[in-house]
């Protein structure tokens, strides 16, 4: 059998200028207003013993997937959420992360939620799936914010505990550990 070159399918496409989402979800959260809601998932370095997560559903659009494209999702912890941050309607290029000196760093290396594209990455803990309702526990997200894509939150490919963080890093080797500008690790009632 002959060898068949290799196929070119970056040259076969044009590179788009513009990209089409519809939403596939929607999130129904306790959090409806972005002061207080936690600015990451699991960012509870600083909260009280007491302090429970937040549970959250996520609504899948029945017109948009059907039921059966969760199936076996139910067996993962945690799950990533591919959000569109939409009450964000601008963006800067630098900005003052919350946590350590007030130093204006670039905002692509920052998790600040506004950016060229508003879309949000949260990793919630997955707590049940029903039909196409998703229960999750530790949600950062508004209310009503839009659902793009829902993945399974993978440990083999999704975590590098020894990777090097740049500033963040060497935030935490100097143990610069400065008020949070948002109160304790961002979430209600820290304050």
């Amino acid at each position: 059998m002959p060898k068949l070159p290799p196929k070119d399918y970056t040259e076969s496409v044009m590179f788009p200028n513009q990209i089409t989402l519809r939403p596939i979800g929607v999130v129904h959260s306790p959090y409806k207003e972005r002061h207080g809601t936690p600015r990451q998932a699991t960012l509870l370095q600083s909260a009280p013993a007491n302090y429970q997560p937040a549970i959250a559903q996520i609504e899948l659009f029945a017109d948009r997937l059907p039921a059966i494209a969760l199936k076996d999702l139910e067996g993962f912890e945690r799950i990533w959420v591919i959000s569109w941050l939409h009450l964000n309607d601008h963006w800067n290029p630098t900005v003052t992360p919350p946590r350590g000196p007030r130093i204006r760093r670039g905002t692509l290396a920052t998790r600040a939620p506004h950016r060229p594209n508003p879309i949000g990455l949260s990793a919630p803990k997955l707590l049940k799936v029903d039909g196409l309702n998703l229960s999750v526990e530790g949600i950062d997200l508004l209310d009503q914010t839009p659902v793009l894509d829902i993945k399974p939150y993978v440990t083999y490919c999704d975590a590098f505990p020894l990777a090097h963080c740049g500033y963040v890093s060497e935030l935490e080797t100097k143990k610069e550990h400065e008020a949070d500008i948002f109160g304790a690790a961002g979430h209600p009632g820290m304050r």
